[in-house]
């Protein structure tokens, strides 16, 4: 395995990061247990969970994964072997707090609570703001995506956020903060407000990111390397349509998009024509096109973890062997001459 330094906090994460949220859905508690027994034995010391979690997510779900998180390190009694991140989450969800789960300090230190016993650990050492109050051109908004929020109001939001973050530090409940799916205006207004009122920082920004979602290049890649805020990158296997399972329309039973209630904005004509050309360029090199994708984002002089998950032990595998991948320049140009053809599929 890998390590590469989360942001200025002193850590270092397994550059495959293991992501969590199949569990309590997809996956039950053993096989979450045997993914993290075997992630671990691998090297893996970064796993990342949310509140909202498991996906795709309902009133009944909601929490499943972090409790079985928390179920396996009772079990496992190694809580010090894993580098935790978690989140809070942002508007949107009628069955959370009543639906007003806006982030702000109430809200904030409710969750962390909750996620505390659902976790049955003391402390999370990374803490994410899952996403924005003011909305993002993520989730398949980069289309319609116009910004409209009141400046001010924001910014003593993010006052608020980091001066009550600041305090679950000093509790000991959280150790560093983190981002997740923001721009690159919310990105530097957290990172300047931190810097003026002497407030914690940011260590990173989780964010799609994949063959098919580059969104991330090039502005916040700039970030990320200049200011020490390293890319946590989700889906890097886009829902797992980069391996053509759901070319065509397919729709295999018990995979993710077949149990999915909202719309999937990634799946569309264009979309298909990209990862066929991506298989395509795999077959050529005698790749597994999972794997290329994964080592695609691997090698991201941006990327702090790459944030994979599995619903079999299998897939798993073949993940994480991912890191022992390195893409000849060959395949590397490859890639780049099928962005230029699609560059942007969803």
């Amino acid at each position: 395995m890998k390590y590469k330094k989360l942001g200025r906090t002193g850590l270092e994460v397994s550059l495959i990061g293991l992501g969590t949220m199949t569990w309590g859905r997809q996956n039950t508690q053993a096989e979450g247990f045997e993914q993290m027994d075997y992630a671990l034995e691998q090297g893996i010391n970064f796993f990342d969970t949310a509140e909202m979690y498991a996906v795709p997510p309902t009133p009944d779900t909601y929490g499943k994964t972090e409790a079985i998180i928390g179920n396996w390190f009772a079990s496992r009694k190694n809580r010090d072997k894993v580098i935790l991140a978690s989140k809070v989450i942002g508007p949107g969800f009628a069955w959370v707090r009543g639906g007003k789960s806006i982030i702000d300090r109430k809200n904030i230190l409710l969750a962390v609570e909750d996620s505390l016993t659902r976790l049955k650990t003391d402390y999370i050492d990374l803490y994410q703001l899952h996403w924005p109050n003011r909305g993002s051109y993520h989730f398949g908004q980069a289309w319609d995506f116009a910004p409209d929020f009141n400046k001010q109001a924001v910014e003593d939001n993010f006052i608020e956020v980091l001066q009550t973050l600041e305090q679950l530090i000093q509790d000991g409940k959280i150790r560093h903060i983190g981002l997740s799916n923001e721009t690159a205006w919310g990105t530097c207004k957290w990172l300047e407000l931190a810097e003026k009122h002497n407030l914690p920082r940011m260590a990173s920004i989780q964010n799609e990111y994949s063959l098919l979602a580059r969104h991330f290049e090039p502005d916040l890649s700039e970030i990320a390397l200049h200011e020490d805020c390293g890319l946590l990158a989700w889906s890097p296997l886009t829902r797992g349509m980069i391996s053509g399972k759901y070319l065509n329309g397919a729709m295999p039973k018990g995979t993710r998009l077949s149990l999915e209630t909202r719309g999937e904005h990634r799946a569309c004509p264009q979309t298909d024509a990209a990862i066929e050309a991506y298989i395509a360029l795999a077959n050529e090199h005698q790749l597994d096109v999972c794997q290329m994708a994964l080592a695609f984002v691997n090698q991201q002089p941006f990327v702090t973890s790459n944030l994979i998950g599995a619903t079999n032990m299998s897939q798993l595998k073949s993940n994480i062997d991912s890191i022992n991948l390195a893409l000849s320049p060959e395949v590397v140009e490859g890639i780049k001459g099928i962005r230029r053809r699609h560059p942007m599929p969803f």
